[in-house]
């Protein structure tokens, strides 16, 4: 049987701060990067054995 999932922690003061920051201004991706990201799951998923 599984264990219980804990409650997430509320942040706080610094982290709280961050985290908006973060979540209001977030860094641009250039395109190489989203194609390397693409390769990368395209890589993964040739290799992979999905059982249904």
């Amino acid at each position: 049987m599984a264990r219980p999932i804990k409650d997430t922690p509320i942040l706080k003061g610094k982290d709280a701060k961050v985290f908006e920051e973060k979540i209001n201004h977030p860094r641009t991706v250039s395109q190489a990067e989203i194609q390397a990201a693409r390769d990368s799951y395209d890589r993964v998923v040739s290799i992979a054995k999905f059982v249904s």
